[in-house]
């Protein structure tokens, strides 16, 4: 197992970096914006900015620990990067996690603690599945959504690619939801969703197109 470069400094990175540690991650250093090299994060060192991501691809494997709310752009941007300059991503999952035998998780996708991912659910590349959220059997999540804290999907729903589900939301089972969906935090999803949009309330009502 290589060590790690992580690339993206912000709050999110800290929470990777203690599920890595407790996987049994070796984490070299992380990759910032350029005014912040020199600096340090928990006990790791910026070590350059994203435009360093090719010196470090011989000898080591990448995470994206850039958060995620509105869009997944600059994920997304991220990702390509490190795949352009031919480096591998690393799908990290907390100990503390439960991941079904039956479940796949595609790289780049990192999955915190306390978290479910349940029989034959399906989670696509560079995902977040944050702390105590729950995935139930039969659910699909596209590429590049973010599933918040304690948010709760039920059995057999469908999430398009770039969407984020907020904390403590629920999506009821069977509901579908187009690609780049926003689900406000506390939200409660009874039905599917067909209008690329902000969903807000209980029962989630569309508030913005996009």
């Amino acid at each position: 197992m290589r060590p790690l470069i992580l690339v993206g400094g912000g709050g999110h990175c800290k929470s990777v970096i203690d599920v890595a540690e407790q996987a049994g991650f070796e984490i070299h250093g992380i990759l910032d914006l350029p005014e912040n090299i020199g600096e340090s994060i928990l006990n790791y060192s910026i070590i350059g900015s994203d435009d360093k991501i090719i010196d470090y691809v011989n000898d080591f494997d990448f995470v994206v620990t850039v958060g995620q709310i509105k869009n997944p752009d600059l994920r997304k941007r991220i990702h390509r990067k490190i795949l352009e300059a031919g480096g591998q991503l690393r799908t990290v999952i907390s100990p503390k996690s439960h991941v079904s035998n039956y479940s796949k998780v595609e790289d780049g996708t990192v999955v915190l603690h306390n978290s479910v991912i349940n029989a034959d659910a399906s989670i696509g590349f560079g995902c977040i599945i944050n702390t105590l959220s729950n995935v139930e059997h039969d659910v699909t999540i596209g590429d590049f959504c973010h599933i918040s804290t304690g948010a709760m999907v039920n059995g057999g729903c469908i999430i398009g690619n770039d969407c984020f589900v907020g904390s403590q939301s629920v999506l009821a089972h069977g509901v579908k939801v187009v690609d780049g969906c926003i689900i406000s935090a506390g939200s409660f999803l009874h039905k599917s969703l067909a209008i690329r949009g902000v969903y807000f309330g209980n029962p989630a009502k569309l508030i913005k197109r996009l």
